[in-house]
């Protein structure tokens, strides 16, 4: 599982800073999540292949998340795309998205779909035979949604020297590993626990941008390997913060610490702050395994 942040600053892009977007590889599917001004160029600057991202996520309709989605959308019809391409987002993003394509006339020479979300509970959104990805309702200005993408478990590893000993013929390998017992020409049942080895744990990665303080979410995201939550302020704008509804360093980390994550990262930084470090010292003191999220930046977990 691999994270490029694209852009992980809140309001408007700067000459060195960007807002909101994130790629997101797991079980080589690519995943865009959020689309604020600019990712088209940070996706390139990434070496990132358009062509491979076939589904966007949008969290809510705040321009610095998804003021790139139509720039990007028209870049691949310039691309002669052909492939499917899905958009996973708020109630109206598909009347923004056709409004500008029609009063442009730049209809895309391939299919769009719309998976528009207006529930106010967790609900799975996409899902095929290696990933799933859930909603994860935020508390925001306006509706909001975080991600879950869950990794399926794998099939089970083949124990080639234990195969082999048992002279079982490759035909009958894939049913090994998906988990079935083998019986032998002379009858002997061989159990599969003998014939494989168990799957690499299956990985998560929750993404949560934008929102106030709120342990609603924590059963959601409990015990995710990865977790990207908000911290566009430090405590010392803590007023601001409940003002705005969102987070600060200190409220991300009591978040990642009641979920019982396995890493936290940092993002959405105000732009009044100098520096990074600020935040990662304050949410270390509550919760130790903390990343900066950077324009830039790639993790491999």
């Amino acid at each position: 599982m691999k994270l490029t942040i694209l852009g992980c600053y809140a309001a408007t892009p700067r000459t060195f800073t960007n807002p909101t977007s994130q790629l997101l590889e797991i079980r080589n599917r690519l995943f865009l999540i959020d689309c604020g001004e600019g990712t088209q160029v940070q996706l390139r600057k990434n070496k990132i292949r358009f062509s491979k991202i076939n589904h966007i996520f949008i969290s809510h309709l705040h321009g610095d998340h998804f003021f790139g989605l139509i720039g990007l959308i028209s870049t691949f019809t310039l691309l002669n795309r052909v492939t499917d391409l899905h958009l996973y987002g708020p109630k109206g993003i598909k009347e923004i998205i056709k409004l500008q394509l029609r009063l442009s006339n730049s209809w895309t020479n391939y299919n769009l779909f719309f998976h528009e979300l207006e529930s106010d509970g967790s609900e799975v959104i996409y899902e095929d035979e290696k990933v799933l990805v859930k909603t994860i309702p935020l508390k925001h200005r306006i509706y909001t949604n975080g991600f879950l993408f869950q990794e399926k478990i794998g099939e089970r590893k083949l124990n080639v020297d234990a195969v082999q000993n048992y002279e079982i013929d490759s035909c009958y390998y894939q049913n090994i590993k998906n988990g079935k017992d083998i019986t032998l020409e002379d009858g002997r049942i061989i159990k599969n626990g003998e014939l494989t080895f168990d799957p690499l744990p299956a990985k998560s990665y929750a993404f949560c941008s934008d929102t106030v303080y709120n342990e609603a979410i924590v059963p959601i995201i409990e015990n995710v390997d990865i977790l990207y939550h908000e911290s566009t302020f430090l405590q010392s704008e803590e007023t601001l913060a409940q003002k705005t509804l969102h987070s600060t360093a200190q409220d991300a980390a009591k978040i990642a610490l009641k979920a019982n994550v396995k890493q936290l990262v940092l993002g959405h930084y105000s732009t009044r702050y100098d520096g990074l470090s600020q935040f990662k010292e304050e949410a270390s003191q509550i919760f130790p395994n903390v990343l900066l999220a950077d324009d830039g930046a790639s993790f491999d977990f």
